[in-house]
Protein backbone atom coordinates (compact mmCIF):
# COMPACT_ATOMS: atom_id res chain seq x y z
CA UNK A 1 0.00 0.00 0.00
CA UNK A 2 1.42 3.37 -1.04
CA UNK A 3 0.90 6.01 1.65
CA UNK A 4 0.66 9.68 0.64
CA UNK A 5 1.02 12.17 3.51
CA UNK A 6 -1.33 15.12 3.05
CA UNK A 7 -1.64 18.52 4.69
CA UNK A 8 -4.74 20.60 3.96
CA UNK A 9 -4.90 24.39 4.11
CA UNK A 10 -8.46 25.74 4.12
CA UNK A 11 -11.51 24.13 5.69
CA UNK A 12 -14.25 26.03 3.90
CA UNK A 13 -16.79 24.42 1.58
CA UNK A 14 -14.23 22.85 -0.76
CA UNK A 15 -11.83 21.76 1.99
CA UNK A 16 -14.59 20.11 4.02
CA UNK A 17 -15.92 18.35 0.94
CA UNK A 18 -12.43 17.10 0.12
CA UNK A 19 -12.08 15.55 3.58
CA UNK A 20 -15.47 13.87 3.16
CA UNK A 21 -14.41 12.51 -0.25
CA UNK A 22 -11.20 11.12 1.24
CA UNK A 23 -13.12 9.33 3.99
CA UNK A 24 -15.83 7.96 1.70
CA UNK A 25 -13.33 6.73 -0.92
CA UNK A 26 -11.16 4.67 1.46
CA UNK A 27 -12.17 1.29 0.02
CA UNK A 28 -11.83 2.52 -3.56
CA UNK A 29 -8.34 3.86 -2.91
CA UNK A 30 -7.37 0.69 -1.02
CA UNK A 31 -8.28 -1.34 -4.11
CA UNK A 32 -5.91 0.91 -6.06
CA UNK A 33 -3.15 0.37 -3.50
CA UNK A 34 -3.20 3.97 -2.21
CA UNK A 35 -3.83 5.43 1.23
CA UNK A 36 -4.18 9.19 1.76
CA UNK A 37 -2.73 9.85 5.20
CA UNK A 38 -4.00 13.24 6.41
CA UNK A 39 -1.31 14.47 8.82
CA UNK A 40 -2.58 18.01 9.31
CA UNK A 41 -5.45 20.41 8.69
CA UNK A 42 -5.33 24.17 9.13
CA UNK A 43 -7.60 27.18 8.85
CA UNK A 44 -6.63 30.85 8.94
CA UNK A 45 -5.91 30.83 12.68
CA UNK A 46 -4.90 27.32 13.73
CA UNK A 47 -3.29 24.04 12.75
CA UNK A 48 -4.21 20.58 13.96
CA UNK A 49 -1.52 18.01 13.27
CA UNK A 50 -0.91 14.34 14.08
CA UNK A 51 1.31 13.82 17.13
CA UNK A 52 3.89 12.05 14.94
CA UNK A 53 3.70 13.03 11.27
CA UNK A 54 5.87 10.06 10.25
CA UNK A 55 3.74 7.29 11.78
CA UNK A 56 0.34 8.73 12.70
CA UNK A 57 -2.54 10.48 10.97
CA UNK A 58 -5.80 12.26 11.76
CA UNK A 59 -8.23 9.34 11.69
CA UNK A 60 -11.49 9.38 9.75
CA UNK A 61 -13.65 9.95 12.82
CA UNK A 62 -11.56 13.00 13.64
CA UNK A 63 -11.78 14.30 10.04
CA UNK A 64 -15.58 14.04 10.18
CA UNK A 65 -15.50 16.05 13.41
CA UNK A 66 -13.31 18.67 11.69
CA UNK A 67 -16.01 19.03 9.02
CA UNK A 68 -18.74 19.37 11.64
CA UNK A 69 -16.86 22.04 13.62
CA UNK A 70 -15.99 24.08 10.53
CA UNK A 71 -19.54 23.81 9.13
CA UNK A 72 -20.71 25.50 12.34
CA UNK A 73 -18.29 28.36 11.71
CA UNK A 74 -15.95 27.49 14.58
CA UNK A 75 -12.15 27.43 14.74
CA UNK A 76 -10.22 24.17 14.69
CA UNK A 77 -9.12 25.06 18.20
CA UNK A 78 -12.67 24.13 19.31
CA UNK A 79 -12.12 20.46 18.48
CA UNK A 80 -12.74 18.38 21.57
CA UNK A 81 -10.32 15.45 21.32
CA UNK A 82 -6.59 16.18 21.18
CA UNK A 83 -5.31 12.79 22.36
CA UNK A 84 -3.70 11.85 19.05
CA UNK A 85 -2.85 15.32 17.74
CA UNK A 86 -1.33 18.69 18.56
CA UNK A 87 -2.74 22.17 17.96
CA UNK A 88 -0.87 25.35 17.07
CA UNK A 89 -2.32 28.84 16.93
CA UNK A 90 -1.75 31.91 14.74
CA UNK A 91 1.90 32.60 13.77
CA UNK A 92 3.04 29.41 15.52
CA UNK A 93 0.81 27.40 13.19
CA UNK A 94 2.49 28.93 10.11
CA UNK A 95 5.95 28.07 11.41
CA UNK A 96 4.86 24.52 12.19
CA UNK A 97 3.49 24.05 8.66
CA UNK A 98 6.94 24.84 7.27
CA UNK A 99 8.54 22.46 9.81
CA UNK A 100 6.24 19.62 8.67
CA UNK A 101 7.04 20.34 5.03
CA UNK A 102 10.75 20.21 5.83
CA UNK A 103 10.40 16.93 7.75
CA UNK A 104 8.30 15.06 5.20
CA UNK A 105 9.17 16.77 1.91
CA UNK A 106 12.64 15.31 1.55
CA UNK A 107 11.83 11.91 3.07
CA UNK A 108 8.39 10.44 2.42
CA UNK A 109 7.12 13.42 0.42
CA UNK A 110 4.10 15.56 1.25
CA UNK A 111 1.02 16.60 -0.73
CA UNK A 112 0.45 20.22 0.25
CA UNK A 113 -3.18 21.03 -0.61
CA UNK A 114 -4.52 24.61 -0.69
CA UNK A 115 -8.33 24.79 -0.68
CA UNK A 116 -8.43 28.24 0.86
CA UNK A 117 -9.38 31.43 -0.97
CA UNK A 118 -6.55 33.45 0.53
CA UNK A 119 -3.60 35.23 -1.06
CA UNK A 120 -1.72 34.79 2.24
CA UNK A 121 -0.90 31.15 1.44
CA UNK A 122 1.39 32.22 -1.42
CA UNK A 123 4.38 32.84 0.85
CA UNK A 124 4.04 29.42 2.50
CA UNK A 125 3.68 27.68 -0.86
CA UNK A 126 6.78 29.42 -2.21
CA UNK A 127 8.77 28.04 0.72
CA UNK A 128 7.52 24.46 0.65
CA UNK A 129 8.21 24.12 -3.09
CA UNK A 130 11.94 23.88 -2.37
CA UNK A 131 11.35 21.35 0.42
CA UNK A 132 10.34 18.56 -1.96
CA UNK A 133 6.58 18.92 -1.48
CA UNK A 134 3.94 18.45 -4.15
CA UNK A 135 1.38 21.24 -4.41
CA UNK A 136 -2.30 20.81 -5.26
CA UNK A 137 -4.40 23.95 -5.59
CA UNK A 138 -8.05 24.88 -5.71
CA UNK A 139 -7.03 28.39 -4.64
CA UNK A 140 -6.52 30.64 -7.68
CA UNK A 141 -4.75 33.50 -5.93
CA UNK A 142 -1.22 32.02 -5.65
CA UNK A 143 -1.19 31.41 -9.42
CA UNK A 144 -2.52 34.89 -10.21
CA UNK A 145 -0.20 36.92 -8.01
CA UNK A 146 3.17 38.28 -9.19
CA UNK A 147 4.97 36.52 -12.03
CA UNK A 148 7.85 35.83 -9.63
CA UNK A 149 5.49 33.84 -7.41
CA UNK A 150 4.03 31.98 -10.38
CA UNK A 151 7.51 31.07 -11.64
CA UNK A 152 8.45 29.83 -8.19
CA UNK A 153 5.38 27.57 -7.93
CA UNK A 154 6.10 26.18 -11.39
CA UNK A 155 9.84 25.69 -10.77
CA UNK A 156 9.07 21.96 -10.39
CA UNK A 157 6.24 21.51 -12.93
CA UNK A 158 5.77 17.79 -12.26
CA UNK A 159 5.02 18.55 -8.62
CA UNK A 160 2.13 21.01 -9.10
CA UNK A 161 -1.50 20.31 -9.99
CA UNK A 162 -4.29 22.89 -10.12
CA UNK A 163 -7.11 21.58 -12.28
CA UNK A 164 -9.76 22.96 -9.93
CA UNK A 165 -8.52 26.56 -10.24
CA UNK A 166 -10.22 26.99 -13.63
CA UNK A 167 -13.13 24.65 -14.28
CA UNK A 168 -13.83 22.94 -10.94
CA UNK A 169 -13.70 19.25 -11.88
CA UNK A 170 -13.54 19.74 -15.66
CA UNK A 171 -10.30 18.56 -17.37
CA UNK A 172 -9.35 22.01 -18.65
CA UNK A 173 -5.73 22.22 -17.47
CA UNK A 174 -5.00 18.58 -18.32
CA UNK A 175 -6.43 18.94 -21.83
CA UNK A 176 -4.56 22.17 -22.48
CA UNK A 177 -1.28 20.68 -21.23
CA UNK A 178 -1.68 17.62 -23.47
CA UNK A 179 -2.13 19.87 -26.51
CA UNK A 180 0.86 22.04 -25.63
CA UNK A 181 3.14 19.08 -24.84
CA UNK A 182 2.38 17.59 -28.25
CA UNK A 183 3.80 20.71 -29.89
CA UNK A 184 0.38 21.85 -31.13
CA UNK A 185 0.33 25.66 -30.75
CA UNK A 186 -2.84 27.08 -29.20
CA UNK A 187 -3.81 30.36 -30.85
CA UNK A 188 -7.23 31.08 -29.31
CA UNK A 189 -9.19 30.21 -26.18
CA UNK A 190 -12.71 31.45 -25.53
CA UNK A 191 -14.87 30.24 -22.69
CA UNK A 192 -17.65 30.85 -20.21
CA UNK A 193 -15.88 30.05 -16.94
CA UNK A 194 -18.35 31.33 -14.36
CA UNK A 195 -21.34 29.17 -13.52
CA UNK A 196 -22.98 32.23 -11.98
CA UNK A 197 -22.51 34.49 -15.01
CA UNK A 198 -23.38 31.64 -17.37
CA UNK A 199 -26.69 31.26 -15.56
CA UNK A 200 -27.31 35.02 -15.54
CA UNK A 201 -26.62 35.51 -19.25
CA UNK A 202 -28.70 32.53 -20.38
CA UNK A 203 -31.63 33.71 -18.25
CA UNK A 204 -31.64 37.32 -19.48
CA UNK A 205 -31.61 35.88 -23.01
CA UNK A 206 -35.17 34.70 -22.33
CA UNK A 207 -36.33 38.23 -21.57
CA UNK A 208 -36.01 38.29 -17.78
CA UNK A 209 -34.65 41.52 -16.21
CA UNK A 210 -31.06 41.33 -14.97
CA UNK A 211 -32.13 42.41 -11.48
CA UNK A 212 -34.65 39.58 -11.20
CA UNK A 213 -32.18 36.99 -12.49
CA UNK A 214 -29.44 38.03 -10.07
CA UNK A 215 -31.80 37.94 -7.08
CA UNK A 216 -32.99 34.47 -8.12
CA UNK A 217 -29.39 33.30 -8.55
CA UNK A 218 -28.57 34.60 -5.06
CA UNK A 219 -31.56 32.79 -3.54
CA UNK A 220 -30.44 29.55 -5.24
CA UNK A 221 -26.96 29.91 -3.77
CA UNK A 222 -25.33 30.48 -7.17
CA UNK A 223 -23.73 33.80 -6.20
CA UNK A 224 -21.43 34.99 -3.45
CA UNK A 225 -23.16 36.71 -0.48
CA UNK A 226 -22.45 39.94 -2.35
CA UNK A 227 -23.37 39.19 -6.00
CA UNK A 228 -20.99 41.94 -7.13
CA UNK A 229 -18.12 39.56 -6.36
CA UNK A 230 -19.39 37.58 -9.36
CA UNK A 231 -20.67 40.47 -11.47
CA UNK A 232 -17.30 42.26 -11.32
CA UNK A 233 -15.75 39.59 -13.57
CA UNK A 234 -12.66 39.33 -11.35
CA UNK A 235 -13.07 35.58 -10.76
CA UNK A 236 -13.22 34.97 -14.52
CA UNK A 237 -10.19 37.25 -14.99
CA UNK A 238 -8.15 35.13 -12.58
CA UNK A 239 -9.07 31.98 -14.49
CA UNK A 240 -8.17 33.68 -17.77
CA UNK A 241 -4.81 34.71 -16.33
CA UNK A 242 -4.02 31.13 -15.30
CA UNK A 243 -4.79 29.92 -18.83
CA UNK A 244 -2.82 32.74 -20.45
CA UNK A 245 0.22 31.99 -18.31
CA UNK A 246 0.00 28.31 -19.22
CA UNK A 247 0.25 29.43 -22.85
CA UNK A 248 3.46 31.25 -21.97
CA UNK A 249 2.05 34.77 -21.82
CA UNK A 250 4.03 36.93 -19.36
CA UNK A 251 1.00 38.85 -18.12
CA UNK A 252 -0.39 40.05 -14.81
CA UNK A 253 -3.95 40.65 -13.63
CA UNK A 254 -3.60 44.37 -14.40
CA UNK A 255 -2.93 43.53 -18.05
CA UNK A 256 -6.36 41.92 -18.51
CA UNK A 257 -9.22 44.05 -19.76
CA UNK A 258 -12.16 43.34 -17.43
CA UNK A 259 -15.76 44.39 -18.08
CA UNK A 260 -17.73 44.72 -14.86
CA UNK A 261 -21.50 44.37 -15.08
CA UNK A 262 -22.00 47.32 -12.72
CA UNK A 263 -20.49 50.86 -12.70
CA UNK A 264 -17.99 52.32 -10.24
CA UNK A 265 -20.72 54.22 -8.37
CA UNK A 266 -22.16 50.86 -7.29
CA UNK A 267 -18.89 49.53 -5.86
CA UNK A 268 -19.13 47.91 -2.38
CA UNK A 269 -17.34 50.85 -0.73
CA UNK A 270 -20.01 53.19 -2.13
CA UNK A 271 -23.21 51.12 -1.94
CA UNK A 272 -24.19 48.38 0.51
CA UNK A 273 -25.33 44.94 -0.65
CA UNK A 274 -28.89 45.74 0.45
CA UNK A 275 -28.93 49.02 -1.48
CA UNK A 276 -27.46 47.37 -4.57
CA UNK A 277 -30.10 44.62 -4.60
CA UNK A 278 -32.99 46.94 -3.70
CA UNK A 279 -32.34 49.84 -6.06
CA UNK A 280 -28.93 49.80 -7.74
CA UNK A 281 -29.16 46.73 -9.92
CA UNK A 282 -32.55 47.76 -11.33
CA UNK A 283 -30.82 50.69 -13.01
CA UNK A 284 -28.86 48.18 -15.13
CA UNK A 285 -31.91 46.35 -16.53
CA UNK A 286 -32.63 48.56 -19.54
CA UNK A 287 -29.08 48.56 -20.89
CA UNK A 288 -28.77 44.77 -20.67
CA UNK A 289 -32.22 44.30 -22.22
CA UNK A 290 -31.26 46.54 -25.15
CA UNK A 291 -28.01 44.62 -25.74
CA UNK A 292 -29.90 41.31 -25.68
CA UNK A 293 -32.41 42.57 -28.28
CA UNK A 294 -29.72 43.90 -30.63
CA UNK A 295 -27.78 40.63 -30.45
CA UNK A 296 -30.94 38.64 -31.11
CA UNK A 297 -31.69 40.64 -34.29
CA UNK A 298 -28.29 39.52 -35.60
CA UNK A 299 -28.96 35.89 -34.70
CA UNK A 300 -26.62 36.09 -31.72
CA UNK A 301 -26.73 35.77 -27.94
CA UNK A 302 -24.74 37.45 -25.18
CA UNK A 303 -22.29 35.47 -23.09
CA UNK A 304 -19.83 36.60 -20.42
CA UNK A 305 -16.57 35.03 -21.61
CA UNK A 306 -12.82 35.15 -21.42
CA UNK A 307 -10.91 35.55 -24.70
CA UNK A 308 -7.20 34.79 -25.07
CA UNK A 309 -5.83 35.35 -28.57
CA UNK A 310 -2.35 36.58 -29.41
CA UNK A 311 -1.56 39.44 -27.04
CA UNK A 312 -5.27 39.93 -26.35
CA UNK A 313 -6.56 38.77 -22.97
CA UNK A 314 -9.90 40.10 -21.83
CA UNK A 315 -13.11 39.15 -20.07
CA UNK A 316 -16.57 40.58 -20.66
CA UNK A 317 -19.80 40.30 -22.61
CA UNK A 318 -19.46 39.07 -26.21
CA UNK A 319 -22.01 38.47 -28.95
CA UNK A 320 -21.80 34.87 -30.14
CA UNK A 321 -23.76 32.79 -32.67
CA UNK A 322 -26.71 30.93 -31.17
CA UNK A 323 -25.50 27.75 -32.87
CA UNK A 324 -22.01 27.79 -31.31
CA UNK A 325 -21.11 25.73 -28.24
CA UNK A 326 -21.10 28.89 -26.14
CA UNK A 327 -24.31 30.13 -27.73
CA UNK A 328 -26.12 26.92 -26.82
CA UNK A 329 -24.97 27.15 -23.20
CA UNK A 330 -27.76 27.04 -20.64
CA UNK A 331 -27.73 27.17 -16.87
CA UNK A 332 -24.55 27.15 -14.80
CA UNK A 333 -22.35 24.88 -16.94
CA UNK A 334 -18.88 25.99 -18.02
CA UNK A 335 -17.85 25.77 -21.67
CA UNK A 336 -14.35 26.24 -23.07
CA UNK A 337 -13.35 26.26 -26.76
CA UNK A 338 -9.67 25.68 -27.57
CA UNK A 339 -8.39 26.49 -31.08
CA UNK A 340 -4.99 25.20 -32.22
CA UNK A 341 -3.34 23.90 -35.38
CA UNK A 342 -5.03 20.52 -34.94
CA UNK A 343 -8.26 22.00 -33.56
CA UNK A 344 -8.63 24.84 -36.02
CA UNK A 345 -11.92 24.62 -37.90
CA UNK A 346 -13.58 22.60 -35.14
CA UNK A 347 -12.29 23.58 -31.69
CA UNK A 348 -11.83 21.23 -28.78
CA UNK A 349 -14.90 21.87 -26.62
CA UNK A 350 -14.95 21.09 -22.90
CA UNK A 351 -18.31 21.43 -21.17
CA UNK A 352 -19.84 20.45 -17.86
CA UNK A 353 -20.52 21.54 -14.31
CA UNK A 354 -17.96 24.20 -13.53
CA UNK A 355 -18.94 25.14 -10.01
CA UNK A 356 -19.92 23.64 -6.67
CA UNK A 357 -17.95 22.43 -3.67
CA UNK A 358 -18.55 18.77 -4.49
CA UNK A 359 -17.32 19.03 -8.08
CA UNK A 360 -14.35 21.22 -7.14
CA UNK A 361 -13.26 18.90 -4.32
CA UNK A 362 -13.53 15.90 -6.65
CA UNK A 363 -11.13 17.68 -9.00
CA UNK A 364 -8.70 18.30 -6.14
CA UNK A 365 -8.85 14.65 -5.10
CA UNK A 366 -8.17 13.52 -8.66
CA UNK A 367 -5.15 15.86 -8.76
CA UNK A 368 -3.77 14.35 -5.54
CA UNK A 369 -4.04 10.83 -6.94
CA UNK A 370 -2.49 11.99 -10.20
CA UNK A 371 0.83 12.67 -8.43
CA UNK A 372 0.99 9.36 -6.57
CA UNK A 373 3.91 8.13 -8.70
CA UNK A 374 6.08 10.87 -7.17
CA UNK A 375 5.80 9.23 -3.75
CA UNK A 376 7.99 6.29 -2.70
Amino acid sequence: MKSIPLLLMGCGGVGRQLLQHIVSCRSLHANQGVHLRVVGVCDSKSLVVASDVFTRELNDKFLVEVCRVKLNGLSLSKLADFDECLIYLNSESKRKVIDIAALLGKSTGLAFVDCSASSETTGVLNRVVDLGCCIVLANKKPLTSRLEDYDKLYSYPRRIRHESTVGAGLPVIASLNRILLSGDPVHRIIGSLSGTLGYVMSEVEGGKPLSEVVKTAKSLGFTEPDPRDDLSGMDVARKALILARLLGRRVNLDDIKIESLYPDEMEPDVMSVEEFLATGIKLLDNDVEERVKKASLRGNVLRYVCVIEGSRCEVGIQELPKTSALGRLKGSDNVLEIYSRCYNEQPLVIQGAGAGNDTTAAGVLADILDIQDLFP
